[in-house]
């Protein structure tokens, strides 16, 4: 009889600490496995060199951007850029141009 009271509160003495080490397995277990985890770095860092080779394309197309929009500047705008556009956009010509068709 004495040795199943020893038993018992050996037991209920090890509930504790038990719960305690299992919820730590658990949160080594997310960091390790989880979406934010050390494996997902791998996908991380893939994710990060495309989105930076996307970056760079878009900031050489917002350089030729802002080039074509400072050569149309009303204060000083490039004769050749608007003789371009009025031709391409709005089917404008000289009198003494020869239009010769593509098709």
């Amino acid at each position: 009889m004495a040795r199943k009271g020893k038993t018992g509160g050996l037991i209920k003495a090890a509930i504790g600490p038990g719960f305690a080490l299992l919820v730590l397995l658990a949160i080594a277990g997310y960091a390790v496995l989880g979406p934010t985890g050390v494996l997902a770095w791998g996908e991380y860092r893939a994710a990060l060199d495309n989105r930076s080779k996307q970056l760079a394309k878009l900031e050489k197309q917002r350089a030729a951007l802002k080039n074509r929009v400072n050569l149309l500047d009303p204060a000083g705008a490039d004769p050749d850029l608007v003789g371009e556009l009025l031709r391409k956009e709005g089917n404008f010509v000289h009198p003494d141009e020869i239009i010769v068709p593509l098709k």
